[in-house]
């Protein structure tokens, strides 16, 4: 919904010309000039909307970005009432997906209405889709216009488990005009399905006036690429790694002033304080989500026990393999350890399967 667009009441009569926004609420104009302020679920653009197997047509409709909205009036509008005012600071793509309880003074019964938040000036043309086992749910594909919020979804309070994997992919573009291209998005989010049944867990947030779950998808052009594990290349992994010939857990390098940390799993698991035997097949009956943690969980101890050694640099050995551990190393440098440097290990002596960090 943007101003201009012709609108009409949904659970009365009347209607008009949308002549902007304020809140959550939209200005519609009438015949005689007036402006009528309407909650934005109440209002429905008097054009056909793609909508949702099992949705009103309410629930389909765009809502502005409450905060972010753009404020005009419609005299200043050119005469083409397609043309779409961008905000200052739009042109960086940033994608959001917001979860809301539907009845919010009853928290522990309610179900949830789960929104897309374009707060760019791109339009995007996207698919929403949850996992049904080692499959895919197409749930919603559409568009969604710039500065706006699109609900995609009712969340029962039943299936809540079935919302633990999201995928959303979009294409990002203007109509009307050039524009600078943006990379195809194509991310998969976790959800924390266990925050669903804890009210202190859904802040206050720019896009909705009440308390909410937001998720990013793309934030100022950089999307969020949370980790993906794949059991089976971990295992594969696990077995090549078996066969090499890795160096001790923790060594230091004095002629380099380097610390050496091998993130080899039968290496981490093979110490005397208790930790599962180094025997290949013990190793390969616990899962590699549980592997991968204790990998993780000794890559951050270590980042954490030399936090103060500024200049120091750490070489983490993590394999060449599929790449699952370097992948969740970079992840966390990426996003949690961001004042920290790194890059390749020399090869020479480490080979194609570290990553070096300097403390900073």
């Amino acid at each position: 919904m943007k101003i201009g667009d012709k609108v009409r009441f949904l659970h009365e009569k009347g209607g008009g010309v949308v002549a902007g926004f304020r809140g959550n609420q939209v200005l519609v104009e009438d015949e005689d000039g007036f402006q009528i302020p309407m909650l934005t679920q109440e209002v429905v653009v008097v054009e056909d909307q793609q909508t949702l197997p099992g949705l009103s047509k309410q629930h389909a409709v765009a809502a502005p970005v409450s905060d972010k909205a753009i404020q005009k009036e419609k005299s200043d509008l050119p005469a083409d009432t397609d043309t779409v005012v961008e905000r200052e600071g739009g042109d960086k793509l940033s994608l959001f997906l917001g979860i809301t309880p539907i009845e919010r003074g009853n928290f522990f019964q309610t179900n949830f209405e789960l929104y897309l938040v374009n707060d760019s000036n791109y339009f995007l043309q996207f698919t929403y889709l949850t996992s049904e086992g080692n499959n895919w749910h197409l749930r919603y594909h559409g568009e969604v216009e710039p500065n706006t919020q699109l609900l995609l979804d009712e969340i029962a309070r039943e299936d809540i488990s079935d919302f633990g994997k999201i995928v959303v992919q979009a294409l990002a573009y203007k109509q009307q005009k050039t524009f600078m291209l943006k990379q195809p998005v194509d991310v998969q989010l976790h959800i924390d399905t266990n925050k669903f049944f804890k009210l202190h867990d859904f802040k206050e947030n720019p896009f909705f006036e009440t308390a909410a779950l937001i998720y990013a998808i793309v934030e100022a052009d950089r999307p969020n690429n949370p980790l993906q594990i794949d059991a089976r290349q971990l295992k594969e992994s696990m077995y090549k790694n078996a066969e090499e010939q890795p160096k001790k857990v923790v060594k230091r390098k004095e002629e380099h002033d380097a610390l050496v940390v091998d993130l080899h799993a039968n290496q981490l698991l093979d110490n005397p304080e208790g930790v599962p035997s180094t025997d290949l097949h013990s190793l390969l009956r616990a899962t590699p989500e549980k592997i991968l943690a204790y990998q993780m969980e000794k890559f951050r101890s270590v980042l954490k026990e030399n936090a103060k050694r500024k200049g120091l640099k750490i070489i983490f050995i993590h394999g060449k393999g599929e790449g699952v551990l370097r992948h969740a190393i970079i992840n966390e440098l990426q996003h949690k350890y961001k004042q920290y440097q790194y890059q390749d290990a020399s090869f020479l002596e480490y080979g194609y399967g570290a990553t070096q960090v300097t403390i900073r």
